[in-house]
């Protein structure tokens, strides 16, 4: 038996296990919405999948629970897939492989799922549960919310009638969410000249690995670093310095995630090698010693490595790491309204140069929508300067907190009787689906709340089952003391 399936409480851990054994990458969840649907029907509820791929599936209220208001579960179906470069892993057809350190769940060399998975197979559970009381509830299952909020989106304001939207999509058991960043995604394409490869030099690969990486809207305000800058930094200095040839770039990968990888290959000639492997070891040795408390496995590696291709023209590899020094990254602006929130932020998310073209990707974020657009527009200027062809895309909007309404009242006073203790009622800078539900469903109440999950978006996630079972408890009082309807 699973070692998970021992944890409690027990349905939630088993739907849990259940679900990561389903492949579920962003955009690619036919497998998983094929397993909600599934789920729904093989327990006799009224199940469906919108034209997009969201699942929602309606169960009615308890004896007693009927005349109480209807309640909308929440999350989302796809995971983040990053793993270390060293784990064999293919997140398009393997389960997750889990298991417990002491109070936490983790998974070997991936991202868990935790995000969102603990909030789905939550949801699971009430759904398949005989013994907790509940009113009527609706739960919505949706797809993309990783890398486009494409279920969100999409989703119709015609097929919900709920008065509450429980969001369970945060990650610290003290906090009661109300609010949360929008976001738009900024991306630069381009070709640029390519040169041979000069005669008499050596090829080598630069790998800088080892950095923490993280969620970059939970985790951005942390100071981590971002390798495709800490690696441009290092070329530019490299290229100023000695006489190399950059034949390609390959770091980062999804938008949410800083990057903790970056990998790229140079030429030069052998009798510089010794001058350029001391320039490196100095290099690493700053910046360990700036990053010593975010990232203290950051390493960097130079090794012979042999490729064909051509490399940047020197007129373009000049301009190219001068306009990647220049993209802003991490907090833009504090809000000068909520003590110790990001408002905005922006994550250079992936570097490519490679066979004559260029791809850039940032995810800016911000709760002040003018300002989002303020920023992107500013790496547009930036990116332009090399003559990419700069789109934006996805732009979702953030959510409005509103304190006052009746559900986070209620959660408050329900978390301080339990708990002894108050909770934190504020907003984040993550992107939740909340502010793009909203936009059909406006007068519906909002909240988001969730266990404590630490490294979302990176291999490091883990989840704490102790906090689990708060998370748990806090969910199943909230539903037990849901009001009338009006």
């Amino acid at each position: 038996m699973s070692e998970i399936l021992n944890l409690q409480p027990k349905l939630l851990w088993q739907h849990f296990e259940n679900l990561n054994a389903v492949p579920r990458p962003s955009k690619k969840e036919e497998k998983v919405i094929a397993f909600i649907r599934h789920f729904g029907e093989n327990l006799a509820l009224d199940t469906s999948v919108d034209h997009i791929g969201n699942v929602i599936i309606k169960k009615p209220a308890t004896p007693g629970m009927e005349g109480r208001k209807t309640i909308v579960l929440q999350s989302h179906l796809d995971m983040v897939h990053q793993k270390n470069s060293e784990t064999d892993f293919d997140f398009e057809k393997e389960g997750i492989n889990m298991y417990v350190d002491g109070d936490w769940v983790k998974a070997k060399g991936t991202t868990l799922g935790a995000d969102n998975g603990i909030g789905v197979a939550s949801i699971m559970a009430l759904l398949s549960s005989n013994d907790v009381a509940h009113p009527n509830l609706e739960a919505l299952f949706t797809i993309d919310e990783e890398t486009g909020m494409t279920g969100a989106n999409e989703l119709k304001g015609s097929l919900l009638q709920g008065d509450i939207l429980l969001n369970l999509d945060t990650e610290d058991d003290k906090e009661l969410c109300i609010g949360c960043a929008g976001g738009i995604d900024v991306s630069a394409r381009g070709d640029y000249e390519e040169v041979p490869i000069e005669s008499g030099v050596e090829t080598f690969r630069v790998k800088l690995s080892g950095l923490t990486g993280g969620h970059s809207g939970m985790d951005i305000h942390l100071g981590r670093g971002n390798a495709n800058k800490l690696m441009n930094r290092l070329l530019k200095k490299l290229n100023e310095n000695f006489e190399i040839q950059i034949i390609g770039i390959d770091g980062g990968g999804l938008r949410n995630a800083i990057p903790r990888e970056s990998f790229a290959s140079i030429a030069f000639h052998p009798s510089s090698f010794p001058a350029i492997d001391k320039s490196v070891s100095e290099y690493l040795e700053t910046i360990k010693n700036e990053y010593h408390s975010t990232d203290p496995a950051l390493t960097i590696e130079l090794e012979k490595f042999n490729t064909d291709g051509k490399a940047l023209s020197k007129g373009f590899t000049k301009r190219f790491l001068n306009t990647i020094y220049a993209c802003h990254i991490g907090i833009y602006r504090m809000s000068p309204d909520i003590p110790d929130l990001v408002q905005t932020s922006n994550n250079l998310a992936r570097v490519l140069v490679q066979n004559g073209k260029f791809t850039i990707q940032c995810l800016t974020r911000s709760s002040v929508d003018s300002e989002k657009y303020d920023l992107a527009e500013s790496l547009r200027s930036t990116f332009e300067l090399i003559g990419a062809e700069v789109e934006f895309a996805g732009s979702y909007p953030g959510w409005t907190p509103k304190p006052d309404a009746e559900i986070v009242k209620l959660m408050e006073k329900i978390y301080s009787a339990k708990f002894n203790e108050e909770p934190l009622v504020n907003a984040c800078h993550a992107g939740l689906e909340c502010g793009i539900l909203g936009k059909n469903y406006p007068n519906m109440e909002m909240i988001s709340f969730g266990p404590n999950i630490r490294g979302a978006h990176s291999p490091d996630e883990k989840v704490q089952i102790s906090s689990v079972q708060k998370f748990w408890e806090l969910l199943l009082e909230t539903l037990n003391n849901i009001p009338l309807k009006n």
